[in-house]
């Protein structure tokens, strides 16, 4: 991809690349697969080591036991912690259980179980996504580096657990593909769906809405796919609002919620102090990883990646920051912003192919490190 390509604030010309087929998409598939089982393995040989059952940890921890409660039994339940703060199960959204309690309806899977197939497969459906975007937008090797580093991305691990991240990122990635190849009421059909997925999904509504107005302003008028695509979008995210605001009986009670569990939007005042208060050495580190996702957001803007797709990622990693979430979970959800990994795949492929390999052995061995440290750890990614 050249420096001077223009942004595209709506489709892609007709000579684009056609739709990727399966098949055209296996290297992808298969690059994304191996770097995988390099984090399992690594993580099952940690585990055996340290006595743990691997399994309970990809699946029977933290928000993947909140799932599996309601897919098993609805929405309804609380626990109110010793500080008196009460976390509520409706601060999750509802397509991720009901997936787990569709499968867990097929012997001999249960809903935890079927938690962990939905998030693998999806998974794969996510590195599909992601490389049919990356080879409309800057041709098929950057398309296949682009699903591979995702697979090697630094939390990479949480991929592998029963999760919401690759079922949001699969939609989120399908949704912005079919924003560029014009399609648009399957775009917000798919925006939908991730509404109904994670919280996040306001940026890919963003995406969607900006590009709308785009389209509108360069050609002077809505076209109805357009309108109908931008109105479908929010749906899923809004309905799980005011469902929950029905259900509680206040306009705000979602957000009311998010807010008991810390998640509430303060600009970026807790991630501050939260800086502020390590220690010199580390304050350093933290700073100068914020200042190396800002400078990869500068290379996503000189790179003038289309419109949706730099619209929404930058939204996903400004989402993550500002709010008062616990900080270690901050780079699992900047996770789903695949652009961020957009211009390192354009440069991975101009290395020869052993370059390549090596880098991403490297990049694998890493993050499957990385990942077995965190999966062994007490607190949760």
């Amino acid at each position: 991809m050249s420096a001077d390509q223009d942004v595209r604030p709506g489709p892609l010309p007709s000579s684009s690349p056609p739709p990727p087929r399966l098949s055209a998409a296996a290297p992808a598939l298969l690059g994304y697969a191996a770097v995988r089982v390099v984090g399992m393995v690594v993580f099952a040989v940690a585990a055996a080591v340290q006595g743990e059952d691997a399994l309970h940890r990809l699946m029977g921890r933290w928000d993947a036991v909140w799932y599996v409660r309601i897919a098993e039994n609805g929405y309804g339940y609380e626990v109110t912690l010793p500080s008196g703060a009460v976390h509520s199960d409706l601060a999750f959204f509802p397509l991720f259980p009901l997936l787990e309690r569709g499968l867990a309806a097929v012997p001999p899977f249960d809903a935890a179980t079927a938690g962990l197939v939905v998030a693998w497969v999806a998974g794969f459906a996510a590195a599909w996504g992601i490389y049919a975007v990356g080879t409309q937008v800057a041709g098929r090797p950057a398309g296949i580096a682009l699903a591979v580093l995702w697979g090697v991305y630094p939390t990479a691990f949480v991929q592998s657990m029963a999760y919401t991240e690759t079922l949001f990122t699969a939609l989120a990635a399908w949704s912005l593909y079919a924003v560029l190849r014009d399609r648009w009421v399957l775009a917000g059909l798919l925006c939908s769906l991730a509404g109904l997925t994670r919280p996040s999904a306001a940026a890919l509504v963003a995406a969607l809405g900006i590009t709308a107005v785009a389209v509108v302003v360069r050609e002077r008028r809505l076209p109805v796919r357009v309108a109908a695509g931008a109105l479908l979008a929010p749906l899923g995210w809004f309905a799980y609002v005011v469902y929950v605001g029905v259900r509680r009986g206040s306009a705000t009670a979602y957000f009311d919620v998010q807010a008991a569990w810390g998640n509430s939007i303060d600009g970026g005042v807790a991630l501050a102090r939260f800086i502020a208060g390590q220690p010199p050495l580390a304050a350093l580190g933290l700073s100068a990883a914020l200042a190396l996702v800002a400078w990869v957001l500068v290379l996503c803007v000189r790179q003038r990646q289309p419109l949706p797709l730099l619209v929404y990622t930058i939204a996903v990693v400004v989402i993550s920051l500002i709010g008062a979430a616990y900080f270690g979970s901050r780079p699992r959800l900047m996770m789903p912003a695949f652009g961020l990994l957009l211009p390192a795949a354009v440069a991975l492929v101009r290395l020869p192919v052993r370059g390549r390999a090596a880098v991403l052995a490297v990049l694998a061995l890493g993050s499957a490190a990385f990942g077995a440290f965190s999966l062994l750890g007490t607190g949760p990614p």
